[in-house]
């Protein structure tokens, strides 16, 4: 086992190691891109040129980073995987826009062909049957309101609000801008809106829950680890559960809707289209189909293209990890409550982290180097709603869901 002292020095390898990296504005795309598109009536592919990216100071801290790395151990194993993650990170940054790009995006965040923990059902599987069944409601008066769009500006001064009732003197600056990669991103100390981004009235209580009360507490919380410092880095070994752990919180809240369900399914199927050759044109055709919306569907069929191959077969996999990621994180939810561990539930928000390192977590918890997290969504600092849904739906699990089909098939079937 090693010691704290290198315990403390690998930690702050890797988190050197991660500084250089930024993947999303590396990939991103300049707003002349999407100008000189619609100039061409969205008939012909965009051109986009990336920055070469020089990965020296990255794979030198690797490098002195698996020097110090001793013998088989959980917190070892936890150094290696990490140390992997942000290797293949940088070598995914010097691939954009190559075939090998959907190699290593494949690699840090799957595909949507990959088995997930069940080894049978994968996230494709999931986006279809949601997409299916969500076809089926358009015949429901699902009591929504009137169509509304919320301008930018409304979502920060609610969003402000929010994060100063739960951060105080900590809480992020709240920016409206014109170019982003989403209608919204956070980190500890800013969250950006975009500015011409159209928002409902779900949208709002969607994003305070999923950007502030996740990835800013969790940002903020892993900056708090001095002896851990990785734990601030966002690097793609823990995008799955950071992602699945702020859908899970829209769902915990009452936020998720139908809209926003159908947006995350659609990213997974649009995704296997780009792997299956679809280009960035018969994509945009897809999403155009679906919402109606040019600016939109761009910007849906951008997230699937960025730093990939334009012409199809090599995409940007990391939106198949919201849907993927929530299956992870309600699954592990349910098992700590089945297992009697719900003392685990806590570290899920001590920084950025994946639910695998949370044997490692409890380790170095209680060895005195991974600090109690400061800041919990709400939902997690009072456990009562929590851990009695998770108990009810641990149970529903066990029980046969296709007999309880047959039985109430005919009677539905009947009705007119």
């Amino acid at each position: 086992m090693l010691d704290k002292n290198n315990i403390i020095k690998i930690n702050s390898l890797l988190y050197q190691a991660t500084k250089p990296i930024r993947i999303l504005a590396h990939i991103s795309w300049p707003e002349s891109v999407k100008e000189e598109f619609f100039r061409q009536k969205a008939q012909a592919l965009p051109h986009v040129e990336y920055p070469t990216f020089n990965p020296t100071d990255v794979f030198a801290a690797l490098t002195e980073a698996r020097r110090h790395m001793q013998g088989t151990c959980v917190v070892n194993d936890w150094f290696q995987r990490t140390a992997d993650n942000i290797e293949n990170t940088a070598h995914l940054l010097m691939a954009c826009g190559t075939d090998a790009f959907y190699t290593y995006s494949s690699r840090l965040y799957g595909s949507p062909l990959d088995t997930l923990v069940d080894q049978k059902s994968t996230s494709l599987d999931l986006a279809k049957q949601i997409d299916s069944l969500i076809g089926t409601f358009c015949k429901i008066d699902l009591g929504a309101p009137e169509p509304a769009c919320f301008l930018a500006e409304t979502v920060a001064a609610d969003m402000k609000k929010a994060v100063l009732d739960i951060f105080g003197d900590d809480a992020p600056e709240i920016l409206v801008v014109d170019e982003l990669s989403a209608n919204a991103l956070a980190s500890a100390k800013q969250i950006r809106i975009r500015r011409n981004a159209c928002f409902t009235d779900k949208d709002t209580r969607q994003l305070i829950n999923h950007e502030a009360y996740i990835h800013v507490a969790t940002s903020l919380n892993g900056m708090a680890q001095t002896d851990l410092p990785i734990l601030q880095a966002g690097h793609p070994g823990t995008t799955k559960t950071q992602e699945g752990l702020a859908v899970f919180a829209e769902f915990i809240t009452g936020s998720m809707d139908i809209d926003r369900l159908q947006r995350l399914a659609d990213r997974v199927l649009a995704i296997q289209m780009a792997v299956e050759g679809a280009d960035f044109l018969e994509v945009y055709q897809y999403f155009l189909t679906r919402i109606g919306n040019q600016e939109q569907a761009y910007e849906n069929a951008r997230r699937v293209f960025r730093g990939g191959v334009l012409t199809g077969g090599a995409p940007f996999t990391k939106d198949i990890v919201y849907l993927e990621g929530l299956m992870r994180v309600h699954n592990f939810l349910r098992a700590i409550v089945v297992n009697g561990r719900t003392d685990c539930l806590r570290l899920l928000f001590c920084g950025k982290l994946d639910i695998e390192d949370i044997p490692v977590l409890h380790h170095l918890s209680a060895i005195g180097l991974c600090q109690t997290p400061k800041y919990l969504p709400p939902w997690a600092k009072d456990l009562r709603f929590l851990l009695s849904y998770l108990a009810y739906t641990s149970f529903l699990n066990q029980i046969d869901f296709a007999q309880v089909k047959l039985h109430y098939e005919d009677m539905l079937k009947g009705l007119d």
